[in-house]
């Protein structure tokens, strides 16, 4: 008679703790891991052969904005093909709750302006079946989840709450500061996983104006940390840093609430106050638990003329955003509009060209994977020229991709060593149109650890596991050990990594986004249900949970 529910048998166990790999079996029942170890033969009720994979915790990644795709895809794609079994909402301060009718609008636009998220599948998908966080909460709790789930409480969601449409042009009152502080330590003890903000300037939200948060003052920054240190549970995530917080505010913050500080991101390359490993070192002298969050991948930028939102960072896409889309081919024809971007095409963009390429084009295949340098060059054009006629010449929907960050794959490496640092920074439902990085996990194991050997394969299942676990106290999650909740991941890893991108076309409204196919991924349990098997996902598999710190 069967022991246990589900025996996995023969893998090579990296349990999540940094320690050495062994040879073991893993025995669950229900939802949770009872055994590790030799299982005798027939005592479970399933029985998986691991033998030549290796089986780690499920991977978490700390830093999605699926708070809007959740309501139409619980399965949480693509997320949930790359051994991520839990996810954190919310980054950066932003989300869908708690909100009144009247700013659903505004927030959906702030949504689409800074995060890239489809308009059309925004309006075509979220149901406001809530207003309050904890409806919120409650919302998601009944959703059909592929995946464990945390979120943040907002800090330019409750703002809106508060403010109204004024929350981003205006500081706060006192009294308006008391009532955000009171929703937020509210949100803290219905669930949140932490508060989140953001005070960084790239932030542009609906309509041009900054997002709310980065109206705060500082007073309004420490009033609703110490809400978050009154709950006495989570974190505080801080995109920045910017306005009223600066680098040396983070541990002040950290040391008044009394609660960790997050912050996003520290990218590969040179700073004003040095190398970015060298800005890393700097933290371990300040007081408090203050984290810098990094990404393993280069972080890219794609865009086109046709959507011109992800390059209103150039004064004269701003412009062209204010335009309606027939007419923005007009405008971009128009020589006076040539005349003034080409310069600041080159002000943004000139010491760069070489790391901006063709990426797709109906009519320019042969040069998808060049450079605008080598194409302008061989066209006898200025770089800023050739992107405007490709584009105009291809209907607008030439796609560019330029490299923003971490392309020093040296200094990158010295980040992903440090044990200070929290690897996330996927943005997995958010940019969904440019780029895919929530295949984040998959490219570490492959890239980092098989083919550079920057990191051992302990060390890096650490990084996507026990560490974050820990970080954001997910009590049971993050370690394969007795008594431990069974989410994991069975993967190759002489094949594990991810595929080039890929466009489809299955989003709400008629939306399009690019998608990146794993590989060596074998199987995924998640509460000790399996949703991959084989390589292949299972479709409607939903033993997902909200999770909540602890």
């Amino acid at each position: 008679m069967a022991t246990f529910d589900l025996v996995l048998r023969g893998a090579t166990v990296v349990d999540g703790t940094g320690a050495p790999r062994r040879t073991a079996d893993v025995a669950v029942s229900g939802d949770r891991i009872v055994e590790v170890g030799d299982i005798a033969p027939g005592a479970g009720g399933e029985e998986v052969d691991l033998t030549g994979l290796v089986l780690a915790p499920g991977f978490i990644d700390i830093h999605t904005h699926f708070d809007a795709q959740i309501l139409w895809d619980p399965a949480l794609t693509p997320s949930s093909w790359y051994g991520v079994t839990t996810v954190v909402l919310g980054n950066c301060g932003f989300g869908i709750a708690p909100l009144k009718p009247p700013q659903r609008p505004t927030m959906m636009r702030t949504l689409e302006t800074v995060e890239d998220m489809p308009l059309a599948s925004l309006e075509a998908a979220v149901t406001w079946s809530f207003e309050t966080f904890d409806e919120y909460v409650d919302t998601v709790s009944a959703l059909p989840l592929a995946l464990n789930v945390g979120t943040y409480v907002g800090h330019t969601p409750v703002r809106y709450y508060v403010l109204g449409e004024e929350a981003a042009a205006r500081e706060a009152t006192p009294a308006e500061i008391d009532r955000m502080a009171a929703i937020v330590e509210h949100a803290m003890r219905s669930g949140a996983m932490g508060f989140a903000t953001s005070v960084s300037g790239g932030h542009v939200g609906a309509y041009g104006k900054p997002v709310p948060s980065r109206l705060a003052n500082e007073a309004e920054h420490y009033a609703l940390a110490a809400a978050v240190g009154r709950a006495g549970i989570g974190c505080i995530m801080i995109a920045g840093p910017g306005g009223p917080l600066s680098l040396k505010s983070f541990p002040a913050l950290s040391v008044a609430s009394g609660r960790p500080v997050l912050w996003s991101a520290l990218l590969a390359g040179h700073t004003s106050r040095g190398t970015s490993v060298e800005l890393l070192e700097a933290h371990l002298g300040w007081e408090g638990d203050v984290r810098p969050q990094i990404a393993c991948r280069p972080v890219v930028g794609q865009a086109n003329f046709a959507n011109p939102m992800t390059l209103q960072r150039v004064e004269c896409f701003k412009e062209a955003a204010h335009v309606p889309q027939e007419g923005r081919r007009a405008l971009y024809e128009d020589p006076e509009w040539r005349a003034r971007a080409v310069p600041q095409m080159e002000a943004q963009w000139g010491p760069r060209w070489d790391r901006v390429t063709l990426a797709e084009s109906p009519t320019f295949g042969d040069l998808v994977g060049r450079s605008l340098e080598e194409i302008a060059k061989e066209r006898g054009q200025r770089p800023a020229e050739a992107m405007i006629d490709l584009s105009l010449d291809d209907d607008l929907l030439t796609r560019f991709t330029v490299v923003l960050a971490n392309g020093d794959e040296e200094q990158l490496a010295g980040l992903l060593r440090h044990p200070h640092a929290l690897v996330g920074l996927s943005d997995a439902g958010a940019h969904v149109g440019q780029l895919c990085d929530a295949c984040f996990a998959p490219y570490l194991l492959g890239h980092w650890v098989r083919e550079q050997q920057v990191l051992d394969l302990e060390t890096a299942v650490w990084k996507l596991t026990g560490q974050p676990a820990d970080y954001f106290r997910i009590a049971g999650r993050g370690r394969i050990a007795p008594g431990g909740f069974a989410d994991l991941v069975a993967f190759d890893p002489s094949t594990v990594g991810v595929s080039p991108l890929r466009r489809v076309h299955d989003q709400p409204g008629g939306a399009d986004r690019v998608v990146s196919d794993a590989y060596g991924i074998e199987h995924v349990w998640v509460n000790g249900h399996a949703i991959r098997r084989d390589g292949t996902p299972i479709q409607a598999a939903a033993p997902g949970r909200f999770v909540r710190p602890e």
